[in-house]
């Protein structure tokens, strides 16, 4: 079964309210199954408008990386996101097919 991914793009414009979000977030994501595989850190942006932090998680499957993001303890976090960020997340289901150089 393929996994469930979030890949976010966030532009914070106040740290001191994002940590509250930051404080919050791990309830969902750990009920959830989602791991973080990219939490920030350095990146270039060859093509479109950059945010100034990317992040990828990963959950067991697409349905609860939707569970996760419409679930209470998440609507507790983004709370305190919204009014502190701007930016994008999108949920998407991973690929598990062939891959180039496969049969």
């Amino acid at each position: 079964m393929a996994k469930g991914y979030w890949i976010g793009r966030v532009d914070v414009h106040d740290d001191d309210a994002y940590k509250g979000y930051i404080a919050r977030n791990g309830v969902a994501f750990a009920r959830y199954g989602g791991r973080f595989l990219v939490r920030g850190g350095p990146f270039e942006a060859p093509e479109g408008k950059a945010r100034s932090r990317n992040v990828v998680i990963e959950f067991p499957d697409y349905a609860a990386a939707l569970a996760c993001y419409r679930s209470p303890e998440y609507a507790a976090a983004l709370a305190h996101r919204l009014p502190a960020s701007d930016g994008e997340i999108v949920i998407i289901e991973g690929y598990d097919g062939p891959q180039p150089g496969e049969g």
